[in-house]
């Protein structure tokens, strides 16, 4: 199989294995080897991360936001296939590691910033964080209250888009990337070529049930590597083992061949007998 960008599970993996490492503590270093990624990093971030303490480490889609204690922020994306590497000092950089955070513990930890294709970005600035450009129109959370069938199928209302194109809308909810779609659907029984518009109410709210399902069991299994992703501290994510669909073969219920076509230019498998 190819590689995978993090999604919402990746993301949040990483961000709870970086908590203790960084919530509460002082940046004592700041180094940026690369600064040309998908945004060019400013010239001044060391002298603006060195000395802050970093008050709270969250998530918003699959951005990770550090507030700092002087009320400015940092905002990382993991891009294509990044991730943040814990180090200690003996480590030799990777000549893809771009960006290091030293923080100030007993033996201070190395956070560094490895992103091979340069598609990450990582952007300082003050006020509220989600008022940025990158975060002010995103949907939310599939986690959130607000999140619920009602909700898809007011969003879909006449919309002629596939049900699947219309999941992975970031504007209509955050953190359902490819993989994630193909297995929502399927646990749902929704064919992913199904004009949005053209499902039930009823058959929403099982969708929504079932992205938070999916995404549940994919952060319990710590995401799902394909070739690329590993956490901070270097393990594999296994969701991979609890794929439904995702990369074809026999549907788990009924045993037919599952059906592979392109929609919006990803790779979809469906289960034409299970999924309607």
């Amino acid at each position: 199989m190819v590689g995978k960008l993090p999604e919402l599970p990746e993301v949040e993996t990483t961000r709870r294995a970086l908590e203790p490492y960084l919530q509460g503590k002082r940046i004592v270093g700041c180094e940026v080897y690369q600064p040309r990624l998908r945004y060019p990093i400013p010239a001044n971030l060391p002298s603006l991360l060195r000395g802050r303490s970093v008050i709270a480490l969250r998530r918003r889609s699959k951005y990770l936001i550090l507030d700092l204690d002087n009320g400015s922020w940092l905002l990382v994306h993991l891009g294509m296939s990044g991730k943040i590497r814990l180090v200690d000092s003996l480590v030799e950089r990777d000549r893809h590691d771009h960006v290091e955070l030293v923080v100030d513990r007993e033996q201070p930890t190395r956070l560094r910033l490895n992103d091979p294709r340069r598609f990450g970005c990582v952007i300082s600035g003050t006020g509220d964080p989600l008022e940025h450009k990158l975060l002010a129109r995103l949907g939310p959370e599939p986690f959130e209250s607000g999140f619920d069938g009602a909700y898809l199928y007011r969003r879909a209302r006449g919309r002629r888009i596939a049900i699947k194109a219309f999941l992975m809308d970031a504007s209509v909810v955050v953190g359902v990337g490819n993989i994630y779609a193909n297995e929502a659907l399927y646990r749902a029984g929704i064919r992913p070529d199904r004009a949005a518009g053209k499902v039930a109410e009823k058959r929403y709210a099982k969708l929504a049930a079932a992205v938070r399902e999916v995404l549940e069991d994919a952060l319990a299994a710590g995401g799902t590597t394909l070739r690329d992703y590993t956490d901070s501290n270097g393990k594999l994510g296994y969701f991979v083992q609890q794929l439904a669909v995702y990369g074809g073969g026999s549907c788990p219920s009924c045993g037919g061949e599952l059906r592979h076509v392109r929609l919006a230019q990803r790779s979809t498998w469906f289960c034409a007998c299970c999924q309607r």
